[in-house]
């Protein structure tokens, strides 16, 4: 006999090997508050602070106060939906390959990852060597095979919510750009300058870099998302006209990201996940400008 999945209380499609400290009741990541030691469930948490006055006696009701509000493992507060980012994602890729479909090679080649690359009767050249920077990010939210498109989002659908619920929407936002960006980067970098290249793929690996590390602080069985993550490395480098360097660059951006997210300590917390995106950032930078200086 099979033994019945454990799902959080507050959220009975989710399934979580956490509880509450207090309590011990099961808790998803959305709902787990950071404590001194392990977890604590929102309605724990606003308990303790409703009673940590020292001052009301036995028999005494504690004056009211505004209860702590509750925070992710990421330090990030409780959104009503933890996918809404992930929906705006898609929105954005969804619309930007309808309006491929609608405008076809003007709009590729207006919008797609092009280090340099000459225009017909080679009168003047284009692409991020030029000053197109926009690129790097444009280039992620392009399609053009419907299949592409579509393990793309699917991929997007199943990693972000777990993710945006963990991180918050801010902070997943800014994994989603920036392994987007270090996927272009190191695609600039290596490519051939007059390679083309579109896709989500640099972003979706980021995220799969991001859940290992997330499954890791939470001490969940790893063995899922390394299978999957084993697979993906399989296909990006066993199938021709895949864009290697997308992958291998969102992966490692993604991760790197995501370790500093869940791992800042509570009392430097802000400072240390700034400091993480501006070291991703100025990585990224740094990409582009050693690339830019090559292609004169």
């Amino acid at each position: 006999m099979e033994d019945q999945a454990v799902c959080c209380y507050r959220h009975p499609d989710r399934e979580t090997g956490i509880s509450c400290t207090r309590c011990e009741r099961p808790i998803c990541p959305a709902c787990m508050v950071s404590a001194s030691v392990g977890f604590q469930c929102p309605e724990c948490v606003r308990g303790a602070h409703a009673a940590s006055d020292p001052a009301a006696g036995p028999g005494v009701r504690a004056p009211r106060r505004t209860p702590m509000q509750p925070r992710t493992i990421s330090g990030a507060s409780l959104a009503a939906d933890p996918r809404l980012i992930t929906k705006v994602l898609l929105g954005i890729n969804l619309a930007l390959w309808i309006a491929v479909l609608a405008y076809g090679d003007r709009l590729l080649d207006d919008l797609m990852l092009i280090g340099q690359a000459s225009v017909p009767h080679g009168v003047q050249l284009e692409g991020v060597a030029e000053g197109d920077w926009y690129r790097l990010l444009t280039a992620a939210f392009l399609h053009e095979e419907p299949m592409h498109i579509a393990f793309n989002m699917l991929s997007l659908w199943w990693l972000g919510p777990p993710l945006e619920a963990a991180l918050g929407r801010a902070r997943f936002l800014a994994l989603y750009l920036l392994s987007a960006l270090g996927g272009s980067a190191l695609t600039y970098l290596i490519s051939e300058p007059n390679q083309g290249s579109l896709g989500a793929s640099g972003a979706i690996f980021g995220l799969l870099g991001a859940t290992a590390v997330l499954m890791r602080r939470l001490d969940y069985d790893m063995r899922p998302v390394l299978v999957l993550l084993g697979l993906n490395l399989v296909f990006t480098f066993a199938l021709s006209d895949i864009a290697w360097q997308a992958h291998i660059g969102g992966l490692i951006t993604g991760t790197a990201v995501a370790y500093g997210l869940v791992h800042a300590p509570r009392e430097h917390r802000a400072l240390v996940q700034r400091g993480t995106y501006a070291l991703a950032l100025l990585a990224i930078v740094v990409l582009v400008g050693v690339r830019t200086a090559q292609l004169g």
